[in-house]
Order: C-alpha cells, then structure tokens, then sequence
C-alpha cells in the first residue's frame, strides 16, 4: 500500500536533465580525481632527472680540501684556494679536467648552535668516509686532538692525540704563499668587507690525512705527488 502511495505523490516528478558541463568545470573536475597521481608523476619525473644530472653533468673532483676553523671563508677566497690547488695538480680520475673542491665546516664562533653541530656531523661523515686529504686549518692541535686523522710531515702516523709534527703553517710554504688568490668582497649588516685572499689564509695551517686502516681517500698516490708540490721548500 505505501509503494502506491509513493508512485502517486510522485507522479508528475520528472528527472533532472543532467546538463553539460563547461571547460572550466571539465577540468575542476579532472584536476579533483586526479591532482595525487599528477603530484606522484612530478616526483618520479624529479627524482629521474636528479639521478640523470648527477650520471652526466656532476663533476668528480680531483682533490678535496677540508676547512676547518670559527667562520667561513669568503667564496672568492674559496674558488681562488680551489683553482690555485687545481693549477698545481693532475688529472687523477681521467675526466679530462683538473678539479680540487673546498668543503668548509666553520663553527660560526658559536653564536649559532645549530650551524656548529651541522658542520660537526658533516666534518664527521668527511672524516669517516675518508674523503678529504688536504686540511686547512685556523688550530691544529686542537683538531688533532679530538679527531686523530693527521698524518706526521714524515709520513709517519703519530701516536693517539700526538699532533707534533703534523702540520705547516701556510706562510711557511713557499708555494702556498706565492699562489695569486686575488681579493675577496662581501656584503655583511649593509657594509662591504673586502680584502686579500693571500692575506685571509695566512693565519692558516696545512695538514694531511693519515691511514690507519686499509680504506684511504680517492687516488692517494696522486694526492701525495701534490702534497710534495705544495710543502716543497716549505720549514717547519
């Protein structure tokens, strides 16, 4: 009896005609189904392309120098400490190019705790990973004391938290200091600071990685031929 009772209130109720939808709304609609499987393609599509970048465009280097010290070098003091090693080197990977990369690991003076612990951890995974060999430092005895990597000027490996003998300082080498490094500018608080590079690294000290264990740094051999270069005349 109700069934009856519906079919007759509802008579004359004709259904709505769906009526079309317009370009925007077509794609609204779209765009709402299917926004995630867009988003996960973009993803692919840049992971794809990093990992393509890095087979044909990265550049392998040569050399690695390591700073460590309180603030960062100026980057025109950085790319003239890596072309100035780079002149003085060979090609060790066979890519056709002579290439030294300069990681810095500055502390910042402390005024930022977390700078200072990131530089600490990616000092820490370069030491491990045995990746740089060349060291520039503002204390080296304070390095070698709480790392231990330091090989003697000799080629000796010095006893635990010995650094005697590790280290030269950087107007001791004739080579180093004779490097044409230019100037440096910066912009600091709306002033500009500029100066000598040469100058700038002065107060600096160079060092070797030392090996303990079988694992070393990349092509150690050439790494060495261009230690010998860069101390040559050098006085402890």
């Amino acid at each position: 009896m109700a069934s009856e009772y519906w079919k007759w209130k509802y008579r004359d109720v004709q259904p709505e005609e769906k009526r079309p939808l317009t370009a925007r709304e077509r794609r609204r609609n779209w765009w709402y189904y299917h926004k995630w499987h867009v988003g996960a393609v973009l993803l692919l599509l840049a992971a794809a392309g990093s990992i393509l970048w890095n087979a044909l465009c990265r550049v392998e280097p040569d050399y690695r120098i390591a700073y460590v010290g309180t603030s960062p070098l100026p980057d025109d003091t950085a790319a003239a400490l890596e072309a100035g090693f780079a002149s003085l080197g060979e090609d060790l990977n066979g890519d056709g190019r002579v290439v030294a990369v300069l990681n810095q690991y500055a502390s910042s003076g402390g005024t930022d705790p977390g700078v200072g612990a990131a530089a600490e951890v990616q000092l820490m995974a370069d030491l491990v990973e045995c990746e740089s060999y060349f060291f520039l430092l503002e204390d080296p005895e304070r390095f070698q004391r709480e790392y231990h990597v330091l090989r003697r000027l000799d080629g000796s490996l010095p006893e635990e938290e010995d650094s005697s003998g590790t280290y030269l300082a950087w107007d001791a080498c004739p080579v180093l200091a004779a490097l044409e490094l230019g100037e440096y500018s910066y912009e600091l608080m709306g002033s500009t600071v500029s100066g000598g590079s040469q100058e700038l690294v002065s107060r600096l000290f160079l060092a070797r990685r030392g090996f303990w264990t079988e694992k070393t740094t990349a092509s150690p051999e050439g790494c060495e031929a261009l230690w010998n270069k860069l101390t040559e005349g050098a006085i402890p």
